[in-house]
């Protein structure tokens, strides 16, 4: 090696072994004084920090990279395909809804209810929020008839279709308290599978406890939620309920209205209770929606009616179906 290209090197190692702080001073002053690269204890601990860093972790196991708000777009994505893949694996081919309310329970919860008010309400006489507690659990004693309805609904539906491989009029309910709990149960009692399709409220729910354990989901997204409601759809009953059913029965008869789902029948539970609370035929009368869609919902008043229609509306729907159909398979035009 000639002299000068000696002299390079020398000038080239000792470059590299001088520290940064002093050949960039000019361009930052916080520069370290040492060559870091050299200090094995500091490379050795930046390894474990890189090995503990959530950037290094797969994405689908960073819990707080899911729970961004950038990141809604993939949770969406998981809620639909979760219970999707679990109907599939359970040979869920249709289901029946049932809705109603949480506050409804099976009339010996009730009577206590109203039990516990009356004593509540004698220690303190001239408390108006109390004697409307008695008043609203007296009326909640009355429609305790329509838990043991919604039960036998589900155990009328679930008996004879959950023989085969394949399950057909899956009864399919929000996963909570009252009627939805008293649906689960009916299907329980006769040893078949029921879905329970519960949602993270504010204050939390918990699913009631005779839903099946591999078809019971817990939401953030009612949207979601919504869509699984309708998806396998062959016939929604609604049960006396408050707010929440009432969505449901709007979101329903809107769909079918629009025709942006597949004819099923809806049927209101309780001619007496639905006729009180919403007056479809002034509905009808004012304009406000057509004469023919009254035909969208029937009234049944027993469990046995109820299923009868459901069932009709289908093997209707069916013949319909084959009747539009060619021999060859074609559709009539």
């Amino acid at each position: 090696m000639s002299k000068k290209n000696k002299k390079v090197v020398e000038n080239q190692t000792s470059k590299e072994n001088t520290p940064w702080s002093e050949t960039h001073a000019d361009m930052c002053n916080d520069l370290p004084n040492t060559i870091l690269g050299d200090d094995i204890a500091l490379v050795t601990e930046n390894m474990e920090a890189i090995l503990r860093s959530p950037s290094y972790s797969l994405a689908q196991d960073d819990r707080a990279l899911l729970e961004r708000t950038e990141m809604r777009g993939v949770r969406m994505l998981l809620e639909l395909g979760k219970p999707e893949l679990a109907f599939q694996e359970d040979n869920i081919e249709s289901t029946v809804i049932v809705f109603g309310g949480t506050q409804i329970a099976e009339k010996n919860t009730a009577e206590r209810r109203l039990s516990e008010a009356t004593r509540n309400q004698a220690l303190d006489v001239d408390n108006k929020r109390l004697a409307l507690e008695v008043q609203r659990s007296e009326k909640l004693v009355e429609l305790s008839h329509f838990y043991d309805a919604a039960r036998q609904f589900a155990r009328l539906v679930s008996i004879d279709n959950q023989c085969d491989k394949k399950r057909s009029y899956v009864v399919v309910t929000g996963g909570g308290p009252g009627i939805m709990e008293a649906a689960n149960r009916g299907a329980f009692d006769v040893g078949c599978k029921s879905i329970g399709l519960n949602i993270k409220l504010p204050a939390e729910q918990q699913p009631n406890p005779f839903i099946t354990p591999e078809l019971c989901f817990q939401f953030k997204y009612f949207a979601l939620r919504k869509f699984h409601f309708i998806l396998r759809s062959v016939g929604a009953v609604l049960f006396p309920g408050g707010f929440g059913t009432l969505d449901e029965m709007f979101q329903t008869l809107t769909l079918r209205q629009t025709h942006r789902m597949q004819p099923i029948p809806i049927i209101l539970f309780g001619h007496d209770y639905w006729s009180k609370v919403i007056d479809f035929d002034f509905l009808a009368d004012s304009g406000v929606i057509s004469h023919e869609h009254l035909d969208l919902f029937e009234y049944a008043d027993t469990p046995e009616s109820a299923w009868e229609k459901i069932l009709q509306f289908n093997k209707d729907l069916k013949n319909k179906s084959t009747e539009e159909m060619a021999p060859d398979g074609v559709p009539n035009e």
